[in-house]
């Protein structure tokens, strides 16, 4: 209970979880279309090529105002963006070797302006370092209102542009032979992935910024296969990932940026494991329940099949030990425990088993189930 009243009491709580609700909003939205089209390591390159932006931005107007800063990280990561599309359409050099090389070369500048800043004598360069690894902390109100406000601009316009985008990140093709300006498209769509970085520049830096654009995106893929339900499902998750982290951080005293990407690349894990489609414990859980499933029918055969040998006498009984030579003791033991349970078999004197007149009615259906499907053509 305290914390939900720290929530809407604490300022600093409240500014930061408010920040951070922010940049997972942004960050998951736009970022669903950054997983969709396998461009991770482009949101990795665009942020850190966003310090030279901050560096360059404070060095030329001396001021450390969200806004402006803001506007120099997105042009260092527009440019950086252009970079590597311009690398990658005029040479033969891939699109990971373009993106790892813009990433480091913008990166390295950035931190050559950054030592360069903090061998001067202007007033204001302190704290401009933060900016690698963030300091949520150190979040004020106007720095909440300059990221909801740059976020709701992009969240509009992908929404405004939804179909068109849409289309884009499934078949470009099929949207370049129905005369749509898929270049433009394109660097609209990553105009707004720039936009997503630099929201949150000062929340988790330049290092993990990457994380937080394709983690909530990769957890909401798990969980469905509609476009609409993942953005909408990754922007919550993207928000959770913030309030949570805020919130852990504030009780344990650790860094707010890394233990937000740590929440959201726990929703990841989370999404891997358990989301009913294609996570690993589900799909470990259906691959047993065939497997019994299709020991059950196959004990179910062997009985019927011993059945038919004593056609006058189709209650005959037959003793366990058959079944096991036919498929194994733990096999027919746990079909036979479930055969049971469903009234489909019982035991007659000692270890003898014989199928109940369901039994047979069931067996029979299979096999003519059986016999059909194999005729089909």
């Amino acid at each position: 209970m305290d914390v939900f009243s720290d929530l809407i009491f604490d300022y600093t709580l409240r500014t930061v979880a408010l920040g951070s609700a922010a940049l997972g909003v942004v960050s998951g939205a736009v970022g669903a279309f950054a997983v969709l089209r396998r461009q991770a390591l482009l949101g990795d390159a665009m942020s850190h090529a966003a310090l030279p932006g901050v560096a360059l931005a404070f060095l030329i107007t001396g001021s450390r105002t969200p806004l402006v800063l803001m506007i120099g990280a997105a042009l260092a990561g527009w440019v950086a963006a252009l970079a590597v599309i311009g690398i990658v359409r005029a040479s033969r050099v891939k699109a990971d070797a373009a993106m790892a090389l813009i990433l480091s070369v913008f990166f390295g500048a950035g931190l050559v302006v950054l030592t360069f800043i903090q061998r001067q004598p202007a007033a204001g360069k302190a704290g401009l370092d933060r900016y690698l690894f963030g300091q949520a902390a150190a979040l004020l109100e106007v720095d909440v209102i300059t990221m909801a406000a740059v976020g709701a601009v992009a969240v509009l316009t992908l929404l405004v542009l939804w179909k068109e985008f849409k289309l884009l990140s499934f078949n470009p093709d099929f949207a370049a032979s129905m005369g749509y300006p898929v270049r433009r498209l394109d660097v609209l769509l990553t105009s707004l992935l720039v936009i997503a970085i630099v929201v949150g520049l000062k929340t988790v830096g330049v290092v993990l910024m990457s994380a937080m654009v394709v983690a909530p995106g990769a957890a909401a893929r798990q969980w469905t296969d509609r476009l609409g339900v993942m953005v909408i499902l990754s922007a919550v998750l993207g928000a959770a990932a913030g309030v949570a982290g805020s919130v852990i951080s504030t009780t344990a005293h650790t860094a707010t940026g890394p233990t937000i990407v740590l929440v959201a690349t726990g929703f990841v894990a989370v999404s891997l494991l358990f989301a009913p489609r294609r996570g690993v414990a589900w799909a470990r859980f259906r691959a047993w329940r065939r497997r019994r499933l299709l020991a059950f029918e196959a004990v179910l055969g062997d009985l019927a099949a011993l059945s038919a040998q004593h056609a006058r006498d189709p209650g005959h009984a037959h003793h366990v030990a058959a079944l096991y030579a036919i498929r194994g003791r733990a096999v027919v033991d746990r079909a036979l425990a479930e055969l049971a349970a469903q009234g489909l078999a019982r035991r007659t004197s000692g270890d003898a088993w014989t199928l109940t007149d369901r039994g047979r009615d069931r067996a029979s259906r299979a096999a003519r189930l059986r016999a059909t499907e194999a005729g089909a053509p």
